[in-house]
């Protein structure tokens, strides 16, 4: 069923029979263990997201939030599967007991994914030496930008949608 709103936003609900179905590779080491084949500490799960405990973790309760969906990065995951994880990634954060955490995820070798299956790592942060240590200068390198370079960019990037 569709609506129209005044301001022609298309909202629709699919039938149940037409729901994306879970897709696994046989040989991704994150299928493995939201199917079980693999030993993991689960933590919790839904019909779409798991998640586990890092076997290497940074601080204690580092967890991976993965989608029971094959995908390499964010662009290849169905809207089903994100709009799932993003409330389980909340709900682990909060599970840690530390206030303070980084949601992490990379897409592709060059920016450090290292296992091709989407995941979110939640890595508590209880204090400067535990946890994602990053430094502005050294992992977050900054560069001063003009407004008509983010203009033009802003544009180009709303030409992609």
């Amino acid at each position: 069923m569709c609506i129209t709103t005044r301001i022609t936003v298309y909202s629709c609900t699919l039938p149940p029979s037409t729901t994306m179905t879970s897709k696994v590779d046989p040989s991704c080491l994150f299928c493995g263990i939201w199917k079980g084949t693999i030993p993991s500490h689960k933590v919790y799960e839904t019909e779409h997201s798991f998640c586990f405990l890092d076997i290497m973790p940074t601080t204690e309760g580092h967890t991976q939030v993965i989608p029971k969906y094959h995908a390499e990065t964010i662009g290849d995951l169905p809207d089903e599967y994100l709009r799932d994880i993003g409330p389980v990634i909340k709900k682990m954060a909060l599970a840690t007991g530390v206030p303070e955490y980084n949601i992490v995820q990379n897409n592709g070798k060059m920016a450090f994914q290292h296992i091709p299956h989407v995941h979110f790592h939640v890595i508590p942060k209880p204090n400067e030496t535990e946890g994602l240590v990053l430094t502005a200068g050294q992992n977050w390198p900054m560069k001063k930008a003009e407004n008509d370079a983010l203009a033009v960019t802003c544009e180009k990037m709303k030409n992609r949608l």
